[in-house]
C-alpha cells in the first residue's frame, strides 16, 4: 500500500485515483496516522430475490404511511 501526506494527496489526487483504480491501495496520512484510504471499488454481487424476502418477510408492516408518520413527526415537534 503506497503511503502518501495530506499535502502530497491535495498535489496529486487525479494520479492517486488513478493508483486505486487500478488495484493498489493508497493510504494518505496526516501528522503520522491514516486519515484516509483510497481503494479500488469492490465487485458488487447480486442479492438473491429470496434472500431479500427472508430478510423482510418476518417484519411486521407499519400501521401508517411514511408520509403520515413524518406530518405527524413535524406537527408534533419531534424532528
Amino acid at each position: 500500500m503506497t503511503k502518501v501526506t495530506l499535502a502530497h494527496a491535495k498535489e496529486h489526487l487525479e494520479d492517486l485515483i488513478a493508483q486505486a483504480a487500478a488495484g493498489e491501495a493508497v493510504s494518505i496520512m496526516s501528522e503520522g496516522r491514516e486519515v484516509a484510504r483510497l481503494t479500488p471499488p469492490g465487485r458488487r454481487r447480486p442479492v438473491a430475490l429470496s434472500d431479500l424476502k427472508a430478510l423482510t418477510d418476518p417484519m411486521p408492516l407499519q400501521p401508517e404511511g411514511a408520509d403520515a408518520f413524518v406530518r405527524r413527526m413535524r406537527d408534533e415537534g419531534r424532528y
